[in-house]
């Protein structure tokens, strides 16, 4: 616990659901060997909304890159499913989506479906093939924290990756100081490269919801063409793994600050993201727990 956390406080639900994060990857790693996740080789599709759609991005990056297949990952409304996929996943905590149960209803029959939920008795799940229940890490805050990391640590272990140094860095994550330029800046660009770009895209995500904060995230090598622009006194760039040389040094130029730690997990780092959107949240008086225009889930009218 640091002077910046405050159980109690507004968004008390979210601090609660972001801290247990470390026992909620262990028991996805313990999932993982069990789950009905793809095979090897297999071409897999894999859809969200929000934040399941930048979990499912890491994924799909992770996946092809350790040669286990094509791996896609689509918003679900911009999903074209009519390729040839062996398996389509829908991500998505409710299990009420609308736009990821649409989605998917044309599939069934011609490739396999998996749903990935915290609620199996929810809607989405009677209408897959196959189902994995994550119900030990569903939430009561609106905003999301460890279902999110859990679905992805779980999908990390499917792949082979050894979650015990991610464990061990989450718990750091949780320990350490916040930054004190990510509670003042006007400001915030994340950036990625690889499956990272997922988590910019989710800590971003995560203040704006929060927070209501200015935030803006990128691959971390197309920062330069143009958006870099938005770099300046009081505000700040957050990279999540390696920085491309001379990243910094041009992001200092411009008077921003430049926040990298590469001997974090990058998980464990988008931990520390949502520690700051908590207390971003707070400082503003605002409630992390029910932000302004959210809700659980999006379920459109028909």
């Amino acid at each position: 616990m640091t002077s910046h956390d405050r159980p109690g406080a507004l968004g008390a639900q979210m601090e609660t659901e972001l801290r247990s994060q470390p026992q909620m990857w262990r028991r996805a790693g313990e999932l993982a060997a069990a789950a009905p996740l793809p095979e090897h080789g297999e071409k897999v599709a894999i859809i969200g909304c929000g934040t399941s759609w930048f979990m499912a991005q890491s994924y799909a990056a992770l996946r092809e890159a350790s040669g286990a297949g094509l791996t896609d990952a689509w918003q679900a409304t911009e999903a074209p499913l009519h390729r040839d996929y062996d398996v389509v996943i829908g991500l998505s905590r409710s299990g009420t989506t609308t736009e990821v149960i649409e989605a998917l209803e044309p599939v069934r029959g011609r490739a396999r479906t998996l749903s990935i939920v915290a609620d199996p008795s929810t809607p989405l799940p009677s209408r897959t093939d196959d189902v994995i229940d994550l119900g030990f890490a569903d939430e009561q805050s609106v905003v999301q924290t460890r279902f999110a990391t859990t679905a992805l640590s779980l999908l990390r272990a499917s792949l082979g990756v050894d979650l015990s140094s991610s464990i061990t860095d989450c718990r750091k994550a949780l320990d350490a100081p916040l930054p004190e330029a990510g509670l003042s800046a006007e400001q915030i660009t994340f950036l990625g490269s690889g499956w990272t770009i997922g988590l910019a895209h989710e800590a971003a995500l995560k203040n704006r919801e929060a927070s209501q904060a200015w935030t803006e995230s990128y691959p971390a090598m197309d920062y330069r063409h143009g958006p870099v622009a938005i770099a300046g006194p009081n505000r700040l760039t957050w990279i999540f793994g390696a920085a491309p040389q001379g990243l910094r040094e041009q992001v200092e130029g411009t008077g921003a600050t430049f926040l990298a730690d590469e001997s974090l997990d990058p998980l464990a780092d988008l931990v520390l993201a949502q520690r700051v959107a908590l207390e971003r949240a707070r400082l503003l008086n605002l409630d992390a727990d029910q932000p302004r225009g959210l809700t659980r889930s999006v379920i459109l009218d028909d």
